[in-house]
């Protein structure tokens, strides 16, 4: 069977529409159709539409859907699902990422040496799957060995560029050195290293400018708008984001950029907008084929907006919506022996759920949701310690003389400190 996909825009629709998923199957029983045909949807049903794991309901429910909303099944993202088709998920990577694609760049050498000009056949689709395979190392490669390998691949690509090659390969290279300086410029800042971030993905603009690469344009300003928001500047989070979708076209980085958005909106409390962010997102999405490779750093798959939308109720304090984003999070990216194929959303999600149980007044499950997430071995420690500063403060400002808060913002500045002995700007 294939795997499920989750379905963002009918959970879009229902969120936009300020639904729970209980009401949403009693307005479905309640239309003419419903009622005709004494239909009996439940908030399971709807829980399964959205996971994905009905792709085409049966055609009483389609009717009535149509009836609720105003659109056809299809607008909500229902289809039935050619065979065959799935997600290669991140679990399913190489276990030595790095050693694949060095065995490929190795072969890609010696092939070159064959040749008589610098680019020989097949070198410039070699080396788009190199970096292909960097970009999907970076859910499971330790951040600092993945920049020193992004580094040689950058200096060995610009040997190319100073050799013998044509305006197009010129431009092919530009294109793959693009795509790699943007790969670094994420390292670079997942390890603290903000000045270095910030000329990599300047770097990767200037690039994405040269060559009229809309996407990879795209991913600077989305770029922009994540250091943004890790550093609190969130009107500006909300003004790269918009000014990259200007460029990105029906892309992931749209997707990407349309979700950061919604982030910014989020933490600046602007729920209706949020919301519509939320939805341009999904309905773009919508339109993408199915990723071969979810794990990619540069492509937005399903899940990762309903991970997105964990994060954006928590902020706008919408409790039952953020909670039912957060534990599908953790569902959907933690395997069967309990180690997990995404662990920044895992870590991410637990925190979210943390905060959710602070302000409803459970210490216990807070502070265990907020342990669970920094026990995770998680790769981007700058998110990881603005996310747990979000919960600390929950915390701290709920429960001040309460020793299991204590316990928690101890462990919150031991990690902290990790990250500020290379980030001191980043002190109180």
């Amino acid at each position: 069977m294939p795997d499920p996909v989750p379905n963002v825009l009918l959970r879009a629709w229902r969120n936009e529409h300020l639904l729970t998923r209980g009401e949403m199957a009693a307005r479905i029983n309640a239309t003419p159709v419903g009622i005709a045909e004494r239909l009996v949807c439940d908030e399971e049903r709807i829980r399964r539409w959205e996971a994905g794991e009905v792709a085409w309901p049966r055609t009483p429910y389609r009717l009535a859907l149509t009836q609720l909303t105003g659109r056809r099944p299809e607008a909500l993202g229902f289809a039935p699902r050619p065979r065959g088709s799935r997600l290669v998920q991140a679990s399913e990577i190489p276990a030595d990422t790095l050693r694949a694609e060095a065995d490929l760049y190795r072969t890609l050498e010696l092939a070159r040496q064959l040749q008589a000009s610098d680019i020989g056949t097949g070198t410039l689709d070699a080396l788009r799957e190199a970096v292909d395979l960097l970009c999907r190392a970076y859910p499971v490669v330790p951040a600092a060995p993945l920049r020193d390998r992004t580094h040689q691949r950058l200096a060995q690509i610009n040997r190319l560029l100073a050799g013998r090659i044509t305006l197009d390969q010129h431009r092919e290279l530009l294109v793959i050195t693009g795509w790699l300086t943007a790969l670094l410029g994420c390292v670079h800042f997942d390890l603290g290293e903000r000045e270095e971030a910030e000329t990599a993905r300047r770097a990767a603009y200037e690039m994405g400018r040269q060559v009229g690469h809309g996407e990879l344009i795209g991913w600077s300003h989305e770029m922009s708008a994540w250091f943004a928001l890790s550093e609190g500047r969130y009107e500006d989070v909300v003004t790269a984001a918009r000014t990259g979708q200007a460029a990105a076209g029906t892309s992931s980085a749209m997707v990407q950029l349309a979700l950061q958005e919604a982030r910014g909106l989020a933490r600046i409390g602007d729920r209706r907008q949020a919301d519509r962010a939320l939805t341009r997102g999904a309905e773009v999405l919508s339109k993408l084929p199915l990723p071969a490779h979810a794990d990619h750093h540069f492509v937005f798959d399903h899940s990762k907006w309903v991970f997105y939308a964990a994060t954006c109720y928590t902020w706008l304090e919408d409790d039952d919506r953020a909670e039912e984003h957060a534990r599908e999070t953790i569902a959907m990216h933690t395997r069967p022996d309990g180690t997990s194929n995404s662990p920044m959303r895992v870590a991410n999600a637990h925190i979210d759920l943390g905060i959710i149980h602070a302000r409803q007044g459970h210490l216990d499950a807070a502070v265990a949701e907020g342990t669970a997430a920094l026990d995770i071995d998680r790769r981007s420690l700058i998110d990881l310690v603005n996310r747990a500063a979000d919960l600390d403060h929950a915390l701290r400002h709920r429960y001040p003389r309460e020793a299991p808060a204590q316990e928690y913002h101890e462990r919150f500045v031991a990690t902290r400190r990790a990250l500020t002995a290379r980030r001191p700007d980043l002190l109180d």
